[in-house]
């Protein structure tokens, strides 16, 4: 079909001063030149805060933002950090390390440090204490000031731990009423406050045993009703990873009235299918507009590994987090919305 679509993306984690150079070098060389039109990059706690300094994890600097910034935004690429809220607070029982500084914010005290899946999958902040907005909103403008950026993904994705019978304030409380109050909360404060716009991970969104999903892709514990207690304006990246029989959460949340981003990973197989199931669902109902593209997530991924992914220099070894399979997945899929386009 010809359609110009407008947001043709890559997702990554990233926090390492050290690995900047080789990032920038990605961008140039690869994004670029591929067409990729938006960077997330998700820091977390992965960046060296002035504000909270104790909450610092890693040893990205405000210059560095600056610079990868000023360099996306020459090539025309839009650069969104990403500070995953709520849950995904460390891996395991192992706390991060905002959870290791400010321990009264931490949703489940009593989970040992030592906890592994599946007793437990990973920490949340409290969503219900009265002291964790002003840190958390502290992070949020200090990383977008940094990037410069007019848009912030607030993540959200897999959260597990919420409304915990072990957390005084929240134990007993609505799981679907406490996690669009969290989303609501960064709402007010990203796009009402700051007037930027805010995405977010769509699986908490997503009923897993009514529309088909796993346990984690979609929520089997109360969440998702929440998908109607949130605003209508925030971008829901839909992330799917393998090849499905069919993906009706996208056609769901369209007809909530979101923007839906369908959001692929390192299989490109599984990523096309997704797009084109993706533009029938938007086509019959109207609603291309409101599906901009698609957005390779680039999970396990650092500069220096895309950079031998890319440009075939050095070796990945055994590979663990198949970075060739994201290379490859990114560059067939933004081949394939650049053909779209012509």
């Amino acid at each position: 079909m010809n359609k110009e679509w407008g947001l043709r993306g890559f997702h990554m984690r990233f926090g390492s001063h050290e690995d900047v150079d080789a990032l920038k070098r990605v961008i140039t060389e690869a994004l670029m030149p591929m067409g990729v039109n938006v960077l997330i990059l998700e820091v977390n706690t992965n960046f060296q805060f002035s504000s909270h300094p104790e909450v610092s994890g890693g040893t990205l600097t405000r210059q560095d933002a600056r610079e990868l910034s000023a360099l996306c935004r020459e090539g025309g690429i839009r650069l969104i950090p990403l500070f995953d809220c709520l849950g995904h607070q460390g891996w395991g029982g192992a706390r991060n390390s905002l959870l290791r500084a400010h321990p009264e914010f931490d949703e489940t005290p009593h989970v040992s440090t030592d906890a592994k899946w599946p007793d437990f999958y990973c920490p949340s902040w409290c969503p219900s204490h009265p002291d964790v907005n002003a840190l958390v909103f502290d992070l949020m403008d200090e990383l977008v000031d940094a990037f410069e950026a007019d848009a912030l993904h607030v993540g959200m994705d897999e959260v597990f731990a919420i409304a915990d019978e072990g957390c005084p304030r929240c134990r007993g409380k609505n799981k679907a009423e406490l996690f669009a109050k969290a989303a609501n909360d960064y709402y007010e404060h990203v796009v009402r406050k700051r007037g930027l716009q805010m995405l977010m991970w769509a699986d908490r969104l997503i009923d897993s045993e009514g529309l088909g999903y796993s346990e984690w892709e979609g929520d089997i514990y109360g969440i998702w009703p929440a998908v109607d207690l949130i605003p209508k304006d925030i971008v829901l990246c839909d992330w799917h990873y393998d090849k499905l029989d069919a993906y009706p959460s996208v056609g769901h949340l369209l007809d909530k009235g979101f923007t839906v981003w369908p959001s692929s990973w390192k299989t490109p197989e599984a990523a096309l299918d997704f797009f084109d199931q993706s533009v029938r669902q938007a086509e019959e109902r109207g609603a291309l507009a409101r599906m901009p593209g698609m957005l390779v997530t680039g999970w396990n991924a650092t500069g220096a590994k895309l950079v031998t992914a890319l440009f075939g220099e050095g070796d990945l070894g055994e590979d663990e987090g198949d970075i060739a399979g994201i290379a490859r997945t990114l560059g067939i899929v933004m081949e394939r919305l650049r053909k779209a386009g012509e």
